[in-house]
């Protein structure tokens, strides 16, 4: 089977946990006799994943009368944030000569999905595959060309992302791709209800498939620790500072913790548009000296953040799955996870609390940090249960989803 496969970036070029699950995907599918073409908007020297082939939709736009530019469009932004990157560039000398970018946010996303006509036509394909709403538009208008079923992949919805505050137009195309589908991938059942209660799509169009993560990582083995993690209990937190990864409430919660363990760490590993209002609340509560704040990390850095950590704390508000989460017990990092995301769905060994319990946040951290044998039991049993999440089951899970596609297309 050959795979059209639409997303917004691919490793090494990723801002978030979007870019890891296409590239974990694709490897599985390719594993189990998968071809794919991803399509991202530009692909740069060392965009590559082992047999699948990568294209850049910048290569198209001239063909379809479109002036060739970078998009500077990212998976998790807003329309607001989209301006103030743009303004950015434009201040600091970043942007481009000519000057020419998209309008806005949606002008982007159109131009991105105009070039899917012509990359349709060149790449032989039977079904499409699109992930999450900037790239609905672009499989609407591959099948539109080829005729092939139609998947869209869910990973998050515009009221996961704003907190239950959507942007209209955002969740406007995301209905239409929703709707338009032959069939829809969700990542967890949280995810397949959400889309249920706010787009109203029957519940036998939407397959769950939960995410796996690749096990054979030498980084998993490099046993980091730091002068930082031998003096002081680290606490750490890993993932994009938004509403929706609810770093306030790791916030509140540390000031709490460190009533009960004063020589406690915490690490904020990330970047968002949240990260001022979390500063400023570190500054406001005392706790300047107790946080470390260190910026968007990649590749190797990730694994030893997660090893120097004694615990990592994910209160997300409404995480869709929280891959990173699987990937800290894969670095033998005992996890505390929100009741409110995808993962606790499927992980036992884990602690759970309602990301909204600061207290209840506080008295499972506190334990872990004081009791070693609880932290070593979470730590041993936790990365045993991580080798249960592979790459190949995902994959297979998403080809039934392909079948199931073409079986629905063929009758109508």
């Amino acid at each position: 089977m050959k795979v059209l496969m639409f997303g917004w970036e691919f490793p090494p070029f990723k801002s978030g946990g979007l870019g890891t699950a296409c590239r974990d995907l694709v490897k599985g599918l390719v594993r189990n006799g998968t071809e794919v073409t991803f399509v991202m908007p530009t692909a740069p020297a060392g965009a590559q994943s082992e047999g699948a082939t990568i294209i850049g939709a910048d290569n198209y736009l001239s063909k379809v009368k479109i002036k060739t530019v970078k998009s500077t469009l990212g998976p998790y932004q807003t329309g607001r944030s989209y301006e103030e990157h743009i303004e950015y560039l434009k201040k600091y000398g970043t942007a481009p000569k000519d000057g020419v970018y998209g309008k806005d946010l949606y002008e982007e996303v159109n131009r991105y999905a105009l070039c899917a006509f012509e990359i349709t036509s060149e790449e032989p394909h039977d079904v499409i595959h699109a992930h999450d709403w900037m790239t609905y538009q672009a499989g609407i208008n591959a099948r539109k060309v080829s005729g092939k079923p139609l998947v869209v992949h869910i990973h998050a919805t515009e009221f996961d992302r704003t907190g239950g505050n959507p942007n209209s137009f955002i969740s406007h195309i995301e209905w239409t791709g929703l709707t338009a589908a032959d069939m829809i991938i969700a990542n967890s059942n949280l995810t397949k209800q959400n889309v249920i209660k706010h787009y109203m799509i029957p519940e036998d169009k939407i397959k769950v498939v939960h995410w796996g993560i690749e096990a054979d990582n030498p980084a998993y083995s490099m046993g980091y620790r730091s002068a930082l993690s031998e003096k002081d209990k680290i606490v750490l937190f890993l993932g994009r500072v938004t509403i929706q990864k609810g770093p306030d409430y790791f916030v509140e919660t540390a000031r709490r913790v460190l009533d009960y363990v004063p020589e406690a760490k915490f690490v904020v590993a990330g970047d968002g548009d949240m990260m001022p209002r979390m500063i400023n609340r570190v500054a406001e509560l005392g706790m300047a000296d107790r946080f470390l704040f260190t910026g968007f990390l990649k590749g190797n850095d990730v694994h030893k953040a997660f090893q120097m950590a004694d615990l990592y704390v994910m209160p997300s508000v409404s995480e869709p799955f929280g891959l990173v989460a699987l990937e800290s017990l894969r670095n033998h990092t005992p996890i505390l996870i929100s009741k409110q995301s995808g993962v606790a769905e499927v992980v036992n060994h884990a602690l759970k609390v309602d990301f909204w319990d600061v207290d209840e946040m506080t008295n499972k951290i506190v334990s872990v940090l004081l009791h070693a044998p609880l932290r070593e039991e979470l730590r041993d049993n936790g990365h045993r249960e991580s080798g249960k999440f592979n790459l190949d089951e995902p994959a297979r899970k998403t080809m039934d989803a392909y079948t199931e596609a073409w079986s629905r297309k063929a009758a109508v």
